[in-house]
């Protein structure tokens, strides 16, 4: 059974309404052609959730996201948003775990573990984000810090439960600090990820696991990454907030 090949764009905290508005319109006024495996995943703020489930509704193999989720059903949370609120307006994909909420909002394992079972209760696929600074990456930790993120936040999941989840790896090492990761070093990191999970849960539910790559994904590099036989596509940053070089980037899926 082939894996999913996923594009997914996260658009972090950015654009307005309007200028939402119109990069869907560009986005889809072109033709995009996928195949049976081959997805797209929108990961935009809140306020636009709505206006992106619209958009797409007709289109097949295209969803969206939201960006976060808080770990509780319902309740006196001011400014959260559940899992459940998400799924009512018909969002398949939730992203969990992003380095920027781990480092800003101090997210940790535990407290993933409950978003990612409150995201799948409400049958929201949660794309779960996992990567090491360049400190780790330095100190040559890399493998043992991202294999623990799995384990703490995955590992409680039977197969059949881990098998609706996407893991993103980001290295954020390699993204604003002037190194870049090759191919190569995104392929070996992949391969360790999946293994880490075959370990736990078997060569077969591993080798079903999506594992996206969130390291400055552009168009011009695009077919390059996803061409590495552990890399299943990519969770895109700058790159998804122009309809041109994103729909690069969905080419460069293999």
């Amino acid at each position: 059974m082939a894996r999913k090949q996923i594009a997914a764009a996260n658009w972090k905290m950015n654009l307005t309404y309007q200028q939402a508005q119109s990069l869907l319109d560009e986005l889809f006024a072109h033709k995009i052609e996928l195949s049976q495996d081959q997805y797209i995943a929108l990961g935009v703020p809140f306020p636009y959730l709505s206006l992106a489930v619209d958009k797409v509704k007709n289109l097949d193999h295209v969803g969206i996201a939201a960006q976060n989720c808080y770990t509780q059903k319902s309740g006196a949370y001011t400014g959260e948003t559940s899992a459940e609120m998400i799924a009512s307006l018909g969002v398949q994909y939730v992203i969990l775990g992003h380095s920027e909420r781990r480092e800003y909002f101090l997210e940790s394992n535990q407290m993933l573990t409950e978003k990612i079972n409150i995201a799948l209760a409400n049958g929201l696929t949660p794309i779960f984000c996992c990567g090491e600074a360049l400190s780790i990456r330095e100190a040559n930790a890399h493998n043992e810090y991202v294999g623990q993120q799995l384990q703490e936040s995955l590992f409680h999941l039977s197969a059949d439960e881990l098998k609706k989840i996407v893991i993103a790896y980001e290295p954020i090492w390699a993204i604003g600090t002037g190194k870049t990761a090759t191919a190569e070093q995104a392929q070996e990191m992949h391969a360790h990820l999946r293994k880490v999970l075959a370990d736990q849960y078997g060569l077969e539910v591993a080798s079903q696991i999506p594992i996206l790559y969130g390291g400055s994904v552009k168009g011009s590099n695009a077919k390059e990454i996803f061409g590495q036989p552990d890399v299943d596509g990519g969770l895109v940053g700058g790159a998804s907030l122009k309809a041109d070089e994103f729909l690069q980037v969905i080419a460069g899926l293999k």
